[in-house]
């Protein structure tokens, strides 16, 4: 298949990287700054004891010239709007999109804008990161990519794709309840963001202080209440996994969003957390601290918003 991967930041480089470097017909849409780097050092892929350069087939914004017959789509929550612009003349009658952003917001955009049919619900497990170099840093095992179709009966060209995504250095599912999936990892993103979000600290500062983990715990209760509300149970197994992440003593785990807060970057506050409250809201579901956290979040995005001279991020990493 042509896979199209959007965006080569820390996931999308980290699986574009794989599948090329298992020989499959692989494209970055990237922008000028990313393309002129890849072209100088290559894509690497390193941490965990690994070295990798490949060499990457990029194209830029207005290049697409014919239909892909996968799209990774890897960018953040703040950049779908432009993403979906870029890579519109990429998408043909049999294309697949599948997506890998948190949440579930962005799903309704890309069926609306490009049919039901052609969007997938898609999870990815990566623990990676981008350096000051532009190199993808492994930070933890394991990486999986799991997907299906979000409505049966699944698009013929899902089983294709399936194949071309296996045996590439990752590990891959083929899901049939992806959405219940999706849910699952929406629940986890929002409770690790909330705990230490709010907080400012890791997992293991918030739990060595009185009440600590009781907070975390309730942050939980209340993201499970939502996913059980809407039909999505999360389930035993997973919910107390989750449980265990944010009430770990001594942990160093920080979830993505807090070291975008950090580091004073744009935060996918909207995608995580308004849209979930707005659930929690039309499900009937009190959800008082991820009332707070988003309200929490939405005050440092203004403010970053209206710093003078600050210059908005473009749609592709």
């Amino acid at each position: 298949m042509r896979i199209l991967v959007v965006g080569a930041g820390a996931t999308g480089g980290y699986f574009g990287g794989r599948l090329l470097q298992a020989g499959r017909e692989v494209t970055f849409l990237v922008r000028p700054a990313r393309a002129r780097l890849l072209r100088e050092r290559g894509l690497r892929i390193t941490g965990l004891g690994e070295r990798t350069t490949l060499t990457p087939r990029t194209i830029l914004t207005g290049e697409i010239t014919s239909p892909f017959d996968l799209i990774l789509l890897s960018v953040k929550a703040t950049g779908l709007g432009g993403a979906m612009e870029d890579l519109a003349p990429a998408v043909g009658p049999d294309t697949l999109i599948l997506p890998v952003l948190n949440g579930m917001r962005h799903i309704d955009d890309l069926a609306e804008r490009f049919g039901d049919r052609t969007v997938l619900g898609g999870v990815a497990i990566v623990a990676t990161t981008v350096d000051a170099d532009g190199d993808i840093v492994r930070l933890a095992e394991p990486q999986s990519l799991t997907y299906g179709a979000r409505a049966a009966p699944a698009p013929k060209p899902l089983a294709e794709a399936h194949r071309a995504l296996g045996g590439a250095g990752f590990d891959t599912g083929l899901s049939g309840d992806i959405i219940g999936e999706m849910w699952t990892k929406w629940v986890f993103i929002a409770a690790t963001g909330a705990v230490t979000c709010l907080m400012r600290g890791t997992v293991g500062e918030v739990a060595s202080v009185p009440g600590g983990i009781g907070f975390a715990e309730a942050v939980v209760a209340e993201c499970a209440a939502v996913a059980a509300a809407a039909g999505h149970a999360v389930p035993g197994k997973e919910l107390e996994n989750t449980r265990a992440t944010v009430t770990a003593p001594g942990s160093p785990f920080a979830s993505s969003l807090y070291r975008d807060l950090a580091g004073g970057r744009d935060i996918e506050g909207e995608h995580i957390f308004g849209d979930l409250i707005l659930r929690a809201r039309r499900l009937g579901v009190a959800v008082p601290l991820l009332d707070l956290v988003t309200l929490h979040l939405r005050v440092y995005q203004g403010r970053l918003d209206n710093t003078p001279g600050r210059t908005a991020g473009g749609s592709i990493p």
